[in-house]
């Protein structure tokens, strides 16, 4: 268990149901027990009143251990007397000033809850305030957002000196019944916020995600996860066409092949205002340099500066190309429904796909407040990447039905012969 092991900072975080409290409430115990005199901190970014805080459970643990008085535990009203003289307390952060935090210099453990909400100036400060000889700092955590102080400092930037883990309900031994009828409720009923509430994932979009269930389910059955390249089978890439300059719309381009019954994504590349050389030179370099492209119906629109097509700039590039027709009025609403019909079909390479995955939990249906339904989605920033995934399944669809229809004329033929 790398939490276990030393280590300057400390964080665990997923979904609910976790035991991320639970652990590190036992860890602060134990460190109590071993330490004789040690001083520790339990914060929140606001915490406004001990209800709020994690004393309640600190003294669960206390008595489902049977430490009481004897062994050098004492429960007060504000704080927990640990053994050797030393204390618990437990504090929020919110317009704290620097005298307020440097109250908590010499403590030994600070441990930060529901640490997602803490503030990029909570997390400065206090960094340096726990210093005392082996001090650490750990913090428990259901992500948020990527850009909070916390995922930012645990996850992107990764201390050297840090133990980080991901935990979710189906690592917690004691995972209750209870819990588990409202994870399948959850499921059923709340697709679009189930990934973020049980799996630790990033909130997305939260009402009328098109593809929140799919993605869960996908999680769930575990068909995202590490994926490789079939020699024999053909690599295709299709693209959602962007722009040059700062202004351009996004380019996107999913990686699949088709494997009998199934989609295998394999990677996504997207950029904003990027040149063709630009993708050209990722596909390459990603090991796609022999990759069908497929286009949308926009691929043989000529450039207004060169006079040529998308399509011909991408052959001379040296891929093959095949563009897909234009499916009318209604289109983002086919590929749309294209994707849902073929999601349960659809594996992904988790290490490539991440932002890709992202975009499609966060597209959307247009809300308007006086209005209900038919709005269609919204045009944000993940269009281009649901946009180019739909033409993939549009184009998986394609071949599909026209072998269905094939193999019904083979049938009528017979029986009428």
């Amino acid at each position: 268990m790398p939490l276990l092991a030393p280590a300057r900072y400390k964080g665990a975080y997923g979904g609910r149901g976790s035991g991320k409290s639970h652990f590190f409430a036992e860890l602060l115990i134990e460190d109590c027990l071993s330490q004789r005199g040690m001083l520790g901190v339990c914060i929140r970014e606001v915490q406004k009143s001990l209800k709020d805080s994690s004393k309640r459970l600190i003294e669960t643990k206390l008595k489902e251990l049977a430490l009481g008085e004897a062994d050098g535990f004492r429960i007060f009203e504000k704080q927990i007397q640990t053994p050797g003289d030393g204390v618990i307390i437990f504090t929020g952060l919110q317009d704290s000033n620097n005298e307020n935090i440097k109250s908590l210099e010499g403590f030994q453990r600070a441990w930060i809850e529901e640490a997602q909400v803490l503030s990029h100036r909570s997390l400065s400060l206090l960094r340096p305030t726990i210093r005392a000889k082996d001090s650490q700092i750990w913090a428990s955590w259901n992500p948020r957002r990527k850009g909070d102080a916390i995922d930012d400092f645990f996850r992107a930037r990764r201390p050297k000196d840090a133990a980080v883990v991901e935990v979710n309900w189906r690592d917690n031994p004691w995972f209750p019944q209870v819990l588990e009828e409202e994870r399948l409720t959850d499921l059923r009923l709340f697709a679009d916020r189930y990934e973020h509430i049980w799996e630790g994932g990033y909130a997305r979009a939260l009402d009328g995600a098109y593809f929140a269930r799919q993605l869960a389910e996908a999680k769930e059955q575990r068909r995202i996860c590490r994926l490789a390249a079939d020699p024999l089978l053909t690599v295709r890439a299709f693209f959602d066409i962007g722009g040059s300059g700062a202004s351009a719309d996004a380019m996107a381009i999913w990686i699949a092949q088709f494997v009998d019954r199934e989609i295998r994504v394999l990677d996504y590349i997207e950029g904003v205002g990027q040149v063709l050389a630009y993708y050209v030179k990722e596909l390459r370099s990603r090991g796609w340099g022999e990759a069908l492209c497929v286009l949308p119906h926009d691929g043989v629109a000529e450039n207004s500066i060169t006079g040529k097509r998308y399509e011909d700039h991408v052959r001379d590039a040296g891929f093959e190309v095949q563009v897909i027709k234009n499916q009318g009025k209604g289109a983002a609403m086919m590929r749309i429904e294209s994707a849902r019909r073929l999601f349960a079909r659809i594996w992904f390479n988790e290490a490539t796909t991440e932002a890709g995955r992202e975009a499609l939990g966060w597209y959307h249906e247009k809300k308007d407040e006086t209005r209900s339904g038919g709005l269609g989605p919204e045009h944000d920033w993940s269009s281009h990447a649901a946009d180019a995934f739909g033409l993939m399944c549009l184009a998986y669809e394609e071949p599909e039905r026209a072998r269905a229809e094939e193999q019904a004329e083979a049938v009528e033929g017979g029986w009428m012969m």
